[in-house]
């Protein structure tokens, strides 16, 4: 990516979704975001590198998922830099008519976003904050292509570890809950603070200078998003443990765990 940022962007605080995006191999990030997410590689021995992917892979899965539920609404919140496998990619060829709606705060993701998608389909952007939930449920973009009457899968992939305690992120969760109808599917990914408690609390430190903290949890905190929902087989486990379509690092820890619900 070219160092010449879009007006208003301060490219000298790290963003949190060009680190990622700089993990997947992405172009879209600058100095400062390089040189933190190089940090975080340091410290997690390059495990983190090998954790997005996994990460990715995992939302391919879930998405086809609740594709073969018959889910045909997803709302992708905290969607951050578009990359490989996004969303409604995934479902062009299972359900060509299925409406995805990518939710992201961030002005650069919203740049990307709107020159990726075509407004003649069933995708949207809409810039706006995951715990705004109902300015994003009445927003004109996702009223146009997603019906609350009807199941929508939720989608919060490697982003409530962004939403700190004092903002309630299991109310916000809950909000989301209650608006959905039944066959709805949470879809949840976050950074878990019990396989290498050290490791992450000095990655933690390093987004005190990120546009967001990084607060890692542990299972039981991780597992409260999903109350009001039923958690599908194997329940709460490691992205590779995931109904995974190939061995792949078996027994490999990893500081994320992934799940898949469903509101009745």
């Amino acid at each position: 990516m070219t160092e010449r940022p879009p007006p208003g962007i301060d490219v000298s605080v790290p963003n949190v979704a060009r680190m990622y995006d700089y993990w997947l191999g992405g172009k879209d990030n600058f100095a400062a975001d390089r040189a933190a997410a190089e940090e975080v590689v340091r410290i997690s021995e390059g495990r983190v590198l090998r954790g997005v992917r996994l990460n990715r892979s995992f939302l391919g899965r879930a998405v086809r998922t609740a594709l073969d539920a018959g889910v045909r609404q997803f709302l992708d919140l905290g969607s951050g830099l578009p990359t490989r496998e996004n969303v409604h990619e995934v479902t062009l060829t299972a359900a060509p008519e299925a409406s995805v709606v990518y939710v992201d705060n961030d002005p650069v993701v919203r740049l990307h976003g709107e020159a990726l998608l075509s407004r003649e389909g069933r995708t949207r952007f809409v810039q706006e904050d995951l715990r705004r939930v109902e300015e994003i449920l009445g927003h004109p973009d996702v009223r146009a292509v997603i019906d609350l009457d009807r199941p929508v899968a939720v989608l919060l992939v490697s982003v409530l570890h962004f939403v700190p305690d004092e903002d309630d992120p299991w109310a916000v969760v809950a909000r989301y809950r209650d608006a959905v109808a039944p066959g709805s599917h949470l879809v949840l990914s976050h950074l878990s603070s019990d396989p290498h408690p050290e490791k992450m609390a000095r990655a933690e430190r390093v987004y005190e200078g990120a546009n967001a903290r990084l607060g890692a949890r542990g299972r039981d905190a991780i597992l409260r998003f999903f109350d009001g929902f039923e958690l599908l087989d194997p329940g709460l486990v490691g992205p590779t443990e995931w109904r995974p379509e190939r061995d792949e690092a078996a027994g490999e820890k990893f500081a994320g765990v992934v799940g898949v619900a469903v509101k009745r």
